[in-house]
């Protein structure tokens, strides 16, 4: 048996740094990632706890102009609808906002679960099948922290109709789009996210999240 690795508050405190120090960032400098490093987040999103250990999520590096101008294109309408949804006072405000970093990151990554998966022999999603897609985003959170661990910014693209990216990226049929991801080298460092620096949302305080019954 191989004796655990003893974490420390020393590491504890760097642990939370880290997690405080994770953003969803937007603005992207132009210099190319290290492929070593890359590839490295990507090993450590793929120990990412999974049900059944079934592991169906799914990397997508999206390096084809054609493909991610149709990505982009999926963006601007997705985004003007949006706009169009809300208020007058909050149309402002969303119109300052930068939503995306798909022209400038180096990067992309799009993210699917494989649904039809033998991985796993499906336990633990009988009554849960959606816990394939909840096991992605687990590797997604790790791939996020480890590029913030490497100095690495990673914005999680929303905004966009799964249905055309998935088929702009030409994958098979049981795949589910879950993110999709730019990733590069931060224009900027902020410790606060955007929305809360601009107004659109502040922090809800972690005390609210927890009920007892």
């Amino acid at each position: 048996m191989t004796s655990p690795p003893v974490f420390d508050s020393a590491f504890r405190d760097r642990l939370a740094d880290l997690i405080v120090w994770r953003r969803d960032v937007r603005r992207f400098r132009a210099e190319p990632v290290d492929e070593a490093v890359l590839h490295r987040c990507l090993k450590l999103a793929s120990l990412g706890p999974s049900v059944g250990n079934s592991q169906p999520g799914r990397f997508v590096r999206v390096s084809d102009p054609e493909r991610r101008a149709a990505v982009v294109e999926s963006f601007s309408r997705c985004n003007a609808a949006a706009l169009a949804c809300y208020a007058e006072e909050r149309q402002t405000l969303y119109a300052r906002l930068k939503l995306e970093g798909l022209r400038e990151a180096p990067i992309h990554l799009a993210v699917f679960c494989d649904e039809e998966t033998e991985a796993g022999f499906g336990l633990g999603r009988a009554t849960m099948p959606e816990m394939l897609r909840y096991s992605v985003v687990t590797a997604v959170h790790g791939f996020w922290l480890a590029a913030r661990a490497h100095n690495l910014g990673v914005g999680w693209v929303s905004i966009l109709e799964p249905e055309r990216v998935t088929a702009a990226l030409d994958v098979p049929p049981a795949w589910r789009l879950v993110a999709y991801l730019c990733v590069g080298h931060p224009v900027e460092e902020h410790a606060d996210p955007e929305l809360v620096r601009h107004g659109w949302q502040a922090r809800v305080a972690a005390q609210s999240l927890l009920l007892e019954r």
